[in-house]
């Protein structure tokens, strides 16, 4: 993870969550942000610069969102114990609560209790621009007046909306820092008071229209109907994965053209020997394998950015949870399952929101079998291969019909395991769901950009570290030792590779893997894309002559059946081909126990579909 960022004066940004308070840290920092996790604990931060108009140089800390300084959660232990400087770091210089306008009743609890504090502080009313809209009047004056700290207005999603929160930053840069006075959890008479001073501070200060809220209603009636919420739900997810294979044509084929070039390009360029064989055969041949699939990755992510970014996902997780209460989960998993289309990893983690131990569990063990983006360029490979591109019903992409099918399969099965871990624990109660549901709104370009760049940036560490460092690793087994003076064969048949290949293939043949596969899926358990990898280093060492140079896709077309190409699209449902994840259970369950738990019983249902897929192909195709 990288470095906190080194410089003066630390800003920290604390809020509920859906207030948007990422929205303004983006806008305060720009692209120039860091993400870690604190120390010893697997909760992210984001730290980034701000430059003042006066040329000072301030690091903004955003902090994860809270209800509350009484914690329920790890993240709001998180919060709290930076506000108060317990962490292995100094305390913030200046805090900045950010509020959702609209819905102060909410998020001014939060306020009243940092105040408490008696550290420098300031409210920023954010999203004022919807409360304008909606009939809600803040008077400035009055809520300063009441809460006894500066009151400045933010637009976080508008270019120059955070001009004044920055100005007042500035005036607080020569502020000498105030001692922060003893916190004490609150006991009930204490939340009471809270309370009551909430409500004392809205009367002094904020008129609210009776029917400030009809819009929002009025779509949730649509959003959330019991029959036509589920329908659009699936029309949003359906849409999402046709769009992976049809929007991502054109530059996928511009990175497969440059990738093509490269490879003729050292071909021509370089003499024959070890040294082109390592570029060509092992990182153009391996590296240029996973890269092609950036545009599908990036596709992926933002739509799950945009629904994140719009207010939608509570919605689904609330529309859910009564589904989800069928196989011993709340609404409550939603958002962490969702978090882990994208990668399970982060999705683990967000399951710190979840109170009751067993759900979490259950949700954690769940996790790697929705389909996350690494998952991507192997579906993508097969299917590009062995599912023809043509229209189903004349306006639907078959290929996309396919990919969308097998995250059903990912989702389904991870429902199956659910119940059965309900059914064993012989758990009935259920946790009712109580959530914030945000207001609508657009989904913001420039935070879509700056997410999507992010998300770019660790796919490319990706490549160039992981994936290449496997890819070099993969090509040195693969060539040495060299093959004997008689050999008939392909060298890489001979080499350590070859040999590890044609060991589990003993094991895997019944499952329809070749010995090509076999080498594949041991590089890619350190991530599941790296697979594409090695088979792309594996077919480029184990071809002869002109055939060096033939793209992927139609080199397995040709040497794979139907049969086995189903098979291994049914082990990556379920394998756990992914070191992180399981890296990631071990640290949030503080147990060996379940990441070896999760590994056997992944393992377990990856072979079992894999036969069965297999040989029900078999009988159905004959080859």
């Amino acid at each position: 993870m990288s470095a906190p960022i080194q410089t003066g004066l630390r800003v920290a940004l604390l809020g509920n969550p859906n207030c948007g308070k990422t929205a303004l840290f983006n806008l305060l920092t720009g692209s120039r942000q860091k993400v870690a996790n604190y120390a010893g604990v697997t909760v992210e931060r984001k730290e980034g610069l701000l430059d003042t108009p006066q040329g000072q140089r301030v690091r903004v800390v955003d902090l994860p969102g809270a209800y509350s300084l009484n914690p329920l959660s790890q993240d709001e232990v998180i919060t709290r114990d930076a506000i108060l400087g317990k962490l292995d770091e100094p305390r913030p210089d200046l805090l900045i609560c950010v509020t959702d306008a609209t819905n102060l009743r909410l998020n001014l609890r939060l306020v009243v209790e940092v105040k408490r504090l008696g550290l420098p502080t300031v409210l920023a009313l954010n999203m004022t621009d919807v409360a304008r809209r909606r009939g809600v009047e803040i008077d400035i004056d009055a809520l300063e007046r009441e809460l006894g700290i500066p009151v400045v207005r933010t637009v976080a999603v508008r270019r120059g909306g955070a001009d004044d929160l920055v100005r007042l930053i500035q005036e607080h840069l020569s502020d000498r820092p105030i001692a922060a006075r003893a916190w004490t959890a609150s006991d009930v008479a204490g939340v009471a008071e809270t309370q009551r001073e909430v409500r004392r501070i809205l009367a002094a200060a904020v008129r609210e229209p009776a029917s400030g809220m009809r819009v929002d209603d009025a779509l949730d009636r649509i959003v959330m109907h019991p029959v036509w919420g589920f329908a659009i739900l699936a029309a949003t997810l359906f849409l999402m994965f046709q769009s992976v294979f049809a929007w991502a044509q054109l530059p996928m084929g511009w990175i497969e053209a440059g990738i093509e070039m490269t490879g003729a390009l050292l071909n021509a360029w370089m003499p024959d020997g070890i040294l082109r064989s390592l570029l060509v055969d092992g990182i153009v041949a391996g590296v240029g394998s996973v890269l092609i699939f950036l545009p599908q990755i990036l596709i992926l992510f933002m739509f799950i950015l945009a629904l994140e970014d719009s207010g939608y996902l509570p919605r689904a997780a609330f529309m859910l949870d009564r589904v989800m209460g069928t196989v011993g989960l709340s609404g409550r998993s939603f958002i962490p399952l969702l978090s882990s289309f994208a990668c399970a990893v982060p999705g683990i983690m967000a399951t710190r929101h979840i109170g009751n131990w067993r759900d979490r569990l259950t949700t954690i063990m769940i996790a790697p079998l929705t389909t996350c983006s690494a998952r991507l360029p192997v579906y993508a490979l097969i299917i590009g291969a062995f599912i023809p591109q043509r229209k189903v019903m004349g306006f639907l992409n078959l290929q996309g019909v396919v990919l969308f099918t097998l995250y059903l399969a990912g989702i389904v099965s991870a429902m199956a395991v659910a119940w059965v871990l309900k059914v064993s624990s012989g758990r009935t109660l259920l946790h009712p769901l109580m959530m914030e549901l945000p207001s609508y709104r657009w989904p913001n370009l420039r935070n879509l950009f700056i997410g999507l760049l992010e998300r770019a940036k660790i796919f490319l560490m990706r490549v160039g570290t992981i994936i290449l460092s496997l890819s070099i690793l993969l090509w040195f087994l693969a060539s040495y030792p060299a093959p004997p003076p008689e050999a008939t064969g392909a060298a890489i048949q001979y080499s350590l590779a070859g040999m590890l290949g044609r060991a589990l293939e003993t094991v895997l043949a019944p499952i329809g893997f070749n010995w090509q596969i076999s080498i594949a899926l041991v590089p890619g358990f350190a991530a599941r894309e790296v697979a594409v990898s090695a088979l792309g280093t594996v077919y480029a060492l184990s071809a002869t002559g002109d055939n060096v140079a033939e793209q992927l896709t139609p080199m397995i077309a040709a040497s794979w059946s139907a049969a086995t190409a189903y098979s291994l699209l049914a082990w990556y449902v379920f394998a756990p081909q992914c070191i992180s994840t399981l890296s990631i259970v071990k640290r949030e369950t503080n147990s060996i126990r379940y990441p070896l738990l999760m590994a056997g019983y992944l393992f377990a249902l990856a072979y079992l579909a894999s036969f069965l897929t297999y040989r029900i192909a078999l009988a159905f195709t004959g080859a």
